[in-house]
């Protein structure tokens, strides 16, 4: 009975062992979000049938299934479209592209400096202040009129991404520890040195959390921007069309695109930063 005790409390210990590992593991983390996935689409599917059992309501909530079917035949055709899904969604990620690396070449050095020099932060944190708490779709009705309609939403996803971006690289700046600066000074380094060497090093992890903040803005921004002027095509244009003419299961498609479209843009964000962390040392 001691011995089979003894194994008993081997066995255990060694499970137990081996979940710790698991959970150590990228494994678990595969497996939790397939865990979330799966639940997330239980819980579309479901409510797609329950919202669907008034005749009024029919149709409303397309169920997974038919998202994805009318997904895959969005690349051959689209009613009240010209264009398949490809070209829609080419015209989407071109505008997402400019508007947010023009946000991402101004706000990085912008906040850089504003962050590391006190006359760059007293001319620009006033007209930052005024600016950040209008939301970015305010401005789309004076972008189309002014930009037109491919230049508006570009504008429009700029001033999303920027703030976002710009807000934590001045974050950044500011928590640089001070005893890495005055370790710098000790050993003689210049300013432009310690600017390089530390500074920047130092602001990467908030830099690349203002541009996972800032693409979820901005693709929220281009597809509303298209959706209130989307005359010039994309996905928005698509979710409004659809919707407005009751073809709920090309809204749903539409809608698809955007989460596979967002989804990668954040992998893309996370695998550059890895490469930047690792090419300065940082991990």
């Amino acid at each position: 009975m001691t011995e089979s005790v003894q194994t008993s409390a081997h066995g255990s210990s060694h499970s137990d062992w081996s979940f710790a590992r698991l959970k150590k593991g990228r494994a678990f983390d595969y497996v939790l979000y397939a865990i979330s996935l799966i639940g997330f689409i239980a819980a579309w599917w479901i409510f797609s049938i329950l919202i669907t059992s008034p005749a009024e309501h029919a149709h409303y909530v397309v169920s997974p299934a038919d998202t994805f079917d009318t997904f895959i035949r969005s690349f051959t055709s689209i009613p009240d479209f010209r264009d398949p899904l490809m070209p829609q969604i080419f015209a989407s990620l071109q505008r997402f592209l400019l508007g947010f690396g023009l946000a991402l070449v101004l706000a990085v050095p912008l906040g850089l400096a504003m962050g590391y020099s006190r006359i760059f932060e007293g001319l620009g944190k006033p007209i930052v202040e005024v600016l950040r708490p209008i939301p970015p779709i305010a401005w789309v009705p004076l972008f189309f009129v002014a930009f037109g309609v491919f230049l508006g939403p570009i504008m429009t996803i700029f001033l999303g991404a920027f703030f976002p971006i710009l807000s934590n690289v001045m974050f950044g700046v500011k928590s640089v520890d001070p005893t890495l600066m005055d370790a710098a000074k000790t050993l003689g380094a210049s300013k432009s040195k310690i600017f390089t060497k530390v500074v920047f090093p130092y602001t990467i992890p908030y830099m690349m959390t203002g541009v996972t903040v800032g693409l979820g803005i901005a693709w929220m921004c281009i597809v509303a921007a298209e959706m209130m002027g989307g005359s010039d095509g994309g996905v928005g244009a698509i979710i409004n069309v659809s919707g407005v003419n009751q073809r709920y299961n090309y809204m749903f498609a539409g809608m698809l695109a955007i989460a596979i479209l967002g989804i990668f843009t954040v992998w893309a964000s996370k695998f550059a930063e890895n490469k930047i962390s690792n090419r300065m040392g940082m991990r």
